[in-house]
């Protein structure tokens, strides 16, 4: 059953990063160590949450102005930045989260302060909360309809497009059989299968 579409949801956090370090490297070198460790796409941790339309973790190291007219100034920390457009509430979304990316979760905040005081969904939602940033300005690429219909409709512009070269100069008896066939073979209503794969981005 498809949705009606509704404006994805976004979701900003900057997580300071304690000022430590561990064998001489420091806490935030050690974060990005991590992050650039994970694989990407249909491989990454992301892709397995659910109704995640796209997401970004970095490390911001310094801001060096601000105001107007800009004035010099500097963070006294690190910080963990994620952000991303999802599916739904948020509450609902941080809980998926955390059950379906529990390890990658603490592996990426591990060295964030106030951290070691999330130990299951609930203080994860609520530490999420207190790292929150009003999302003014963000970008997504997508409508707001839940991320199986959206991998369902890139699935079948994928499989049409191929059908309408395969099918060029057929009869109309040619082409009706082979509509019937791609019909049957692609399953337009169901959403589970077949589809495209959460993260996955060629064929």
């Amino acid at each position: 059953m498809f949705h009606k579409a509704t404006e994805p949801t976004p979701l900003t956090l900057l997580s300071p990063i304690k000022n430590g370090a561990v064998d001489e490297q420091s806490f935030a070198s050690l974060t990005r160590r991590y992050l650039q460790s994970l694989e990407s796409h249909d491989l990454s941790p992301m892709a397995k949450v659910p109704n995640t339309f796209l997401c970004r973790f970095f490390i911001l190291n310094d801001v060096f102005y601000e105001g107007s007219p800009a004035q010099e100034d500097h963070l006294q920390s690190k910080y963990l930045v994620f952000c991303c457009n999802f599916h739904g509430d948020t509450e609902t979304y941080l809980r998926g989260f955390w059950q379906n990316a529990e390890q990658h979760i603490r592996e990426a905040w591990r060295y964030c302060v106030a951290f070691e005081q999330v130990s299951d969904a609930n203080s994860f939602i609520d530490y999420i909360k207190k790292c929150t940033v009003n999302t003014t300005f963000y970008f997504n690429g997508s409508s707001g309809a839940p991320l199986a219909e959206q991998l369902k409709a890139l699935y079948l512009k994928q499989e049409f497009s191929q059908f309408a070269c395969d099918t060029q100069g057929q009869s109309p008896q040619q082409l009706r059989a082979a509509f019937q066939h791609f019909i049957e073979r692609t399953k337009p209503t169901d959403l589970a299968a077949p589809t495209w794969r959460p993260g996955q981005n060629f064929l």
